[in-house]
């Protein structure tokens, strides 16, 4: 049985890997802000779990050189279950063999 992690668990689990980025990257908080384009209390905030926006996630995912994390939270959808329900063909009954004349 997979027990799901709360909203909480993740936002926590994400800011620590933002963090442990940053800290790899060598650069402060404050430098992380003023390259992202925002606010050094949203990166605090980010970084602690404690919730932020989305622009703010990707502007600090693109200022740490890490955009490609946005595609594994969305990839896209090649097959439209509703299209395949769609486009399903119409079952057909076998039909009774008959026999030949003799």
């Amino acid at each position: 049985m997979t027990i799901s992690k709360t909203a909480e668990e993740w936002e926590a689990e994400l800011g620590q890997q933002l963090r442990d980025l940053r800290l790899r990257q060598n650069i402060n908080q404050q430098q992380l802000a003023e390259q992202a384009g925002v606010a050094l209390n949203a990166v605090k905030n980010l970084e602690s779990g404690k919730g932020s926006t989305v622009s703010t996630m990707v502007k600090v995912l693109r200022a740490l050189g890490r955009s490609d994390w946005l595609a594994t939270l969305a990839p896209a959808v090649t097959v439209s279950p509703l299209q395949m329900l769609k486009s399903r063909k119409v079952r057909q009954r076998a039909s009774r063999q008959r026999r030949p004349k003799t």
